[in-house]
């Protein structure tokens, strides 16, 4: 177990995603704890859910004509 700052994790990116392939690598940010691990499957390929995935600015335009500003 690898314990780092949010700095010293993204000044040395690589080494640290180099070392979360053989354990874990906890990034320390102030009151949180984020945990970086090789994921056991493989890339895949995107599915339904992400081919019907929308934009925010999308999200936005669609929002907008239903809401009132005054």
């Amino acid at each position: 177990m690898t314990i780092v700052s949010t700095k010293e994790f993204n000044t040395n990116q690589e080494k640290y995603l180099d070392m979360a392939i053989d354990g874990q690598v906890y990034i320390q940010r102030e009151d949180y704890m984020f945990i970086v691990t090789r994921s056991p499957e493989k890339y895949k390929e995107p599915d339904e859910d992400l081919r019907r995935a929308v934009s925010m600015a999308v999200v936005r335009d669609r929002l907008h004509k239903h809401v009132v500003l005054s």
